[in-house]
């Protein structure tokens, strides 16, 4: 073979391989891209909290004594007033027997000293008694006529304390497990003297906290836009994730802030019509603080930290790909504010972005930011 043979050989092999080449490049990659968008954003704030009843009553034994009997279905609800427990009467029955065998001789005493006076009265009026007899008569009906009273007071006390052996409902509502049962001495520690607990739960409370700083945005707000206490909007966020359907306000703000842990109380109020919320309930509140006007908005899913640096891809119209780093904002469910590094129209990538690099040409997909 000549040389010249062997050069237009190894030229034609050479233009085949490059024909291969060109033919078996991969299509540009299919990437969902999204706009830049401008939006007035509302930035929420959320409180983690507990939720309690509008009112939660101890339901106490304020008498010693055993039980005797339970009217009321653990869990169930009860009316104001409605018997729940009985307590064995018959030591404080004696005591009220007793308050008014006082009473009796007392007003039995009286009975006297009122005879005793009024037999003396007209012979002082004529010297046939000395004067210190007339006051001594005065003297004994007084005492005797308080003697009376206190007789009284006795009989009231001990039949208030009789009482208390039907132990009622301090007002409506959801009752919960007994603490003590039928046959349990109560009334005197160690045994219980709180033997239930009735709440109101509708409406709801949800107790939570501020801190020194947000108690003090969130009044100078208050004060900027007339929201005064009980106008601001709540969510109640449940431990599922779940959102209450019932919106609620603030109910209660305490008068200080707590020394150790430099936060206020505040008890917001929510709607419980179904009673499906009891008290104890691990909940988060949440309100919206200020609403950004004009601000520019991504999915959160198009930014990727690079070492501790928030990145996009940029994709221009032939869709060529361009990373830059961004400055960015508060994260709004889905979306993220972005304070600067992007215009508003611009496309950035918003899937595939680990298989991105500066440079790549993509074929961009249409996508949306409230995708």
């Amino acid at each position: 073979m000549t040389c010249a043979t062997a050069l237009a050989l190894a030229h034609l092999c050479s233009g085949c391989k490059g024909q291969d080449e060109h033919l078996s490049a991969p299509p540009p990659l299919p990437v969902r891209v999204v706009s830049v968008e401008k939006r007035d954003v509302p930035i929420s704030q959320e409180f983690v909290g507990r939720t309690v009843g509008a009112i939660d009553a101890d339901v106490r034994a304020r008498v010693d004594g055993v039980i005797t009997g339970i009217f009321f279905d653990e869990g169930g609800e009860v009316t104001d007033g409605q018997v729940l427990y009985t307590i064995d009467p018959a030591p404080i029955l004696t005591k009220v027997a007793q308050a008014k065998g006082a009473l009796a001789e007392a007003e039995s005493a009286l009975v006297q000293a009122n005879a005793d006076l009024a037999r003396i009265k007209p012979l002082a009026a004529i010297d046939a008694v000395s004067k210190r007899e007339l006051d001594s008569a005065v003297a004994r009906q007084g005492v005797s006529s308080g003697a009376v009273e206190a007789a009284k007071a006795a009989v009231a006390a001990a039949e208030i304390e009789l009482s208390y052996t039907k132990v009622t409902a301090p007002t409506g509502g959801t009752i919960g497990i007994t603490k003590a049962k039928v046959g349990e001495y109560v009334g005197r520690p160690p045994n219980p003297t709180i033997l239930n607990t009735v709440s109101k739960l509708d409406p709801i409370h949800v107790q939570f906290s501020l801190s020194e700083r947000e108690y003090l945005f969130f009044s100078r707000l208050a004060l900027q836009d007339g929201t005064s206490k009980g106008k601001r909007t709540l969510e109640l966020i449940l431990a599922d994730g779940s959102v209450h359907p019932h919106t609620g306000v603030v109910q209660k703000l305490d008068r200080e802030i707590d020394i150790k842990s430099g936060a206020v109380t505040v008890e917001a109020s929510f709607p419980n019509p179904n009673k499906i919320l009891r008290p104890g309930l691990f909940a988060k509140v949440r309100t919206v603080a200020i609403t950004r006007q004009g601000v520019l908005v991504i999915p959160r899913r198009c930014v990727r930290e690079l070492q501790g640096k928030p990145q996009v891809f940029v994709v221009d119209q032939e869709g060529k790909v361009e990373q830059r780093g961004i400055e960015v904002g508060p994260e709004v469910g889905d979306l993220r504010i972005v304070e600067s590094g992007l215009n508003a129209g611009e496309f950035v990538a918003s899937e595939s972005i680990q298989k991105l690099r500066t440079g790549m040409t993509i074929e961009p997909l249409p996508g949306s930011v409230s995708e």
